[in-house]
């Protein structure tokens, strides 16, 4: 036995030596187990009974406990709990030690807090034997205590980095008009960042841009383009870009920047409640449905489109669907967790619930979304996707964009410059000039308060010179509704196959005391349409352009072809005209 000891002895480093509480009411029995467990490299401490062991346990922590079964004051059963109970996270194994040798006595010892038990009398084989083996646990123990302080640290710091990343997301991507009071919306996120967005903008010109999108996956991952999509689409909604230029941005920046299998499906909306028009673009998401008076539907807009981020530029499809509203009209759209929202029982919300709702409805518009939002609630137990509602009411309330902050008259700078620019065929079917030259214009002290009034009259402006002087289009295809789908139709064939023509646009700005006078001048290479429409046309849709333009400046007037027209718009510091009054 000596002999087997000193082996085990010198076979344990310093750094493995261990302190064991030997707890036993037999004197003999205390001193035997105690010289065995010395022997094997060990220190020892000595108890005479279960009292005594925890309160030695509670004082010096030692690393493994051999406790006897039966002892008086307190027995090993109830001092095991104790000292177990005092351990804590730390494992400290027990090791009872008893002459019982039933199976229920045994199985008491491990209930009452053992991990093992030894058997008297003691084999000093055995005993080394447990002790390596306890010891490897308790190794294997730290360690992964080690691990697991060291990921909730990790953890701890990923979940601050989140918070803050998460302050600032939403600070970039909720910098428009989602207060708007036309606007109602839903957002709800599976984990703490939002796979799914949504944006709003004012135009300068009034009215606004919208975009519901639905990244792959949720969490950071899918929100991991939003950004870049936030700021190209603020940026370019701010300098006037039409809807289509929008597009095809933040295709190309997401094809290029996303990497594979990430994408957004998305629908952009542009509404200019000026000419009583919406459009409408969806690319994979699901049908976009625009609903009456009496909450019944009017329009249903599908997917034609492919996710951005996907096609390339050639495959690209910018086009929009093109459509009259009224006052009053809604437009509902949501994302796939909508509809795709399971509850208890396994079952989607589908999209017939969404009917069902406006069926339930039917003469209550203003309780369409309220009733949708009810129904989403009561059906699922918990989400398994990102969710996304959106309601969109059309008319002027709400969607004007604010005012900007007047200049004072001691500010102002003199100027006084004539421009002139052409833009080609290639460029004009490629390219909207009207940012740049609205740009160009608020460089002028004091103008940037009437940017709503002056990109207003530059955009009918324009679109007149091409719609109607280079691509020739009919004005009377926009009488009804139905003409809306093929007058854009034949305006985007006809811009795409455009080789030959101009527009020139002229600009020449004259200061005067408390403001300025400019003249607009725009003229095209086309045949030009003789006479123009007259102040007091009501043919439908058409002519609403003209009528706004002469609502906003001091005067218009037309060459004798039509194909060249001059407006003068007068400001005034501090006197801002609203761009959408007629």
């Amino acid at each position: 036995m000596s002999s087997v000891s000193r082996a085990s002895a010198t076979d344990l480093g310093p750094s493995q030596a261990l302190t064991v509480l030997i707890a036993d009411d037999n004197p003999s029995d205390r001193m035997i187990l105690g010289r065995l467990v010395e022997q094997l490299g060990h220190r020892v401490i000595r108890a005479e009974n279960g009292r005594e062991a925890v309160e030695q346990f509670a004082r010096q922590r030692p690393n493994l406990v051999l406790l006897d079964a039966l002892m008086p004051e307190m027995d090993g059963f109830e001092a095991a709990r104790l000292i177990r109970q005092d351990a804590g996270e730390d494992l400290i194994p027990i090791i009872f030690l008893t002459s019982l040798s039933e199976t229920t006595a045994l199985v008491q010892c491990l209930e009452a807090g053992g991990d093992d038990f030894l058997t008297k009398p003691y084999n000093p084989i055995i005993l080394r034997a447990k002790i390596q083996a306890f010891q490897r646990m308790q190794e294997m123990h730290r360690t992964l205590q080690s691990q697991r302080d060291l990921i909730a640290s990790q953890h701890r710091n990923l979940l601050r980095d989140q918070e803050l990343a998460k302050i600032i997301f939403d600070r970039v991507a909720h910098a428009g008009c989602l207060g708007a009071p036309n606007l109602r919306y839903l957002q709800s996120a599976f984990a703490m960042f939002n796979g799914d967005i949504l944006l709003a903008a004012y135009k300068p010109a009034g009215g606004m841009h919208i975009l519901l999108g639905d990244f792959t996956g949720h969490g950071l991952s899918a929100a991991i383009g939003a950004m870049p999509l936030a700021e190209v689409f603020y940026a370019m909604t701010a300098r006037g870009f039409h809807l289509r230029d929008i597009l095809l941005e933040l295709n190309h920046k997401l094809g290029r920047i996303l990497p594979v299998g990430i994408f957004c499906c998305a629908v952009l909306i542009e509404i200019s409640p000026g000419k009583g028009l919406v459009e409408v673009w969806n690319g994979g998401l699901p049908e976009v449905l625009i609903i009456g008076p009496q909450a019944e539907l009017l329009h249903r807009i599908p997917s034609a489109h492919l996710p951005l981020g996907v096609a390339s530029a050639e495959r690209f499809d910018p086009n929009p669907v093109v459509l009259s509203v009224a006052p009053g009209e809604r437009l509902l759209c949501w994302t796939d967790g909508v509809i795709e929202s399971r509850n208890q029982a396994g079952e989607q919300f589908g999209e017939q619930r969404v009917m069902a709702v406006l069926e339930r409805q039917a003469g209550l518009p203003a309780m369409v979304f309220d009733a949708l939002l009810e129904d989403i609630e009561a059906f699922h137990g918990s989400p398994e996707d990102d969710l996304s509602l959106l309601e969109v009411v059309m008319g002027e309330n709400g969607i004007q964009p604010p005012a900007q902050r007047q200049l004072a008259s001691d500010h102002l700078a003199a100027q006084d410059w004539q421009l002139s620019y052409q833009f080609r065929a290639a460029s004009i079917r490629k390219h909207n000039p009207l940012p740049f030259l609205l740009e160009v214009l608020m460089d002028v002290p004091g103008l940037r308060e009437h940017a709503g009034s002056l990109f207003t009259i530059l955009t009918e402006l324009y679109s007149n010179a091409l719609e109607h002087g280079l691509l020739a289009l009919d004005s009377s295809w926009k009488r009804d509704s139905a003409g809306f789908s093929r007058y854009y139709a034949e305006r985007n064939r006809r811009l795409q196959q455009l080789d030959d023509g101009w527009i020139r646009v002229s600009l020449d700005h004259r200061p005067l005391a408390q403001g300025g006078e400019l003249l607009i001048e725009v003229e095209d290479s086309g045949r030009g349409f003789n006479p123009p429409v007259p102040e007091d046309s009501t043919d439908g849709y058409a002519g609403r352009g003209l009528a706004l333009i002469r609502a906003l400046a001091r005067d218009m007037s037309f060459s004798p072809a039509g194909n060249r027209v001059a407006v003068v718009f007068e400001w005034r510091l501090g006197h801002t005209r609203e761009p959408l009054k007629n």
